[in-house]
């Protein structure tokens, strides 16, 4: 079945918000008591915000009340927009643009597919709404990565059957997603953290001009 859709993650993948999580979430672990090391923040990465901060609870070893619970989860968001609100057209990682821009000439429909709930004030921050077809993110679904959800529907908003879909992701829990889909998953990032996607590289610019047109859905297994 040949390949007709791309799925892009946003944190990490389109723009460096990654980093912006990790500040908020290690201040929030920092009131807890906790110290949020890199590493376990790499378990974060595609996560929706509830299941992330019981992860920091689970760590930690804490219970907490659910009010003290939606206060945190609340208070997180509001340290990442800040972050956040500092964004512009420079803050798309290198590459990108060129990168999706070349896959709308070549006629493929892209998709956004994002556990976050602020992905389409992100992208109206850098400018780069208009370059999706389609766009799901963490208000239109109810099952977080690595449940495939967001990119099922991404595929469905395209047009297409998974197999027809490629993912680019840059969390274990989203590539994940997108094996547990049927799609065609290439990692952004580290091959260490990675090794489960079918394909993996550091940066856009280290993707062959041809890849996107290379893969066949023979792939997905």
């Amino acid at each position: 079945m040949k390949i007709e859709g791309i799925i892009f993650d946003l944190d990490g993948v389109i723009v460096d918000t990654a980093h912006f999580h990790y500040l908020a979430w290690k201040k929030t672990a920092a009131t807890l008591g906790f110290e949020l090391t890199p590493e376990l923040n790499e378990q974060l990465k595609g996560v929706s915000r509830i299941d992330s901060l019981q992860k920091i609870l689970d760590w930690a070893g804490i219970e907490i009340t659910q009010e003290r619970f939606d206060f945190l989860t609340s208070d997180k968001n509001v340290d990442y927009l800040a972050h956040v609100a500092t964004m512009s057209a420079d803050d798309v990682l290198p590459g990108v643009r060129e990168f999706i821009a070349k896959l709308k000439r070549e006629g493929y429909r892209v998709a956004l597919g994002s556990a976050s709930k602020n992905a389409r004030h992100i992208l109206e921050r850098v400018g780069m709404i208009d370059q999706f077809d389609a766009i799901v993110d963490g208000t239109n679904v109810s099952a977080a990565k690595p449940d495939p959800e967001v990119f099922l529907q991404g595929a469905e908003l395209l047009g297409l059957q998974p197999q027809q879909c490629v993912v680019f992701e840059d969390s274990k829990a989203g590539v994940t997603a997108a094996n547990n889909g049927g799609m065609v998953s290439v990692g952004i990032g580290k091959q260490e953290h990675l090794s489960h996607a079918h394909h993996v590289f550091e940066n856009f610019e280290q993707i062959p001009t041809d890849f996107i047109n290379l893969l066949t859905s023979e792939e997905v297994k």
